[in-house]
């Protein structure tokens, strides 16, 4: 197995980012376990407000941590390039969470000199090992100097 690709920006970096100029999502408490150059996992805690009528945590919480997943697997990669944005995403909700804290692994599959198209799982911060919700995404890349990085590892933990 190959060694990880350093990452093109540094967690305390990316976190202050995510906190002011994501702002919304910023306010969740997220917080990023590990990243690499195209991974990243990270935690949302359990907050009240992310649970809806029915006891389980609100999809607009899950697609707002899938997406922020999936800008820092993208920055992670290109660097420090702010005005990369999503052009689509797509969720499918498998298992309905319970109220506590969630936590996401994104990953790239693809990252070209516009776009990147990755993928993120969500799962239950409770020890379940079965993932509560599947997101894949697109990210627009604004013209940027160049990062040296590889990102591979697709077939990694294949």
């Amino acid at each position: 197995m190959t060694k990880p690709a350093p990452t093109a920006i540094p967690i305390p970096e990316l976190e202050e980012l995510i906190r002011e100029g994501v702002p919304l999502v910023g306010n969740f408490g997220i917080s990023i376990d590990d990243l690499v150059a195209g991974r990243v996992r990270m935690r949302m805690p359990y907050k009240t407000d992310f649970v809806r009528p029915g006891g389980t945590v609100m999809g607009p919480a899950m697609f707002g941590l899938a997406d922020v997943a999936l800008y820092a697997a993208v920055l992670s990669a290109i660097g420090r390039v702010e005005l990369a944005v999503t052009t689509s995403m797509t969720i499918n909700f498998l298992k309905r969470p319970p109220p506590v804290g969630m936590i996401a692994e994104g990953r790239l599959l693809k990252l070209g000199k516009r776009l990147a198209y990755g993928e993120v799982l969500l799962f239950s911060d409770d020890g379940s090992e079965e993932p509560v919700a599947h997101a894949t995404g697109t990210y627009s890349i604004p013209p940027h100097d160049p990062v040296a990085l590889t990102v591979s590892g697709y077939r990694d933990d294949a």
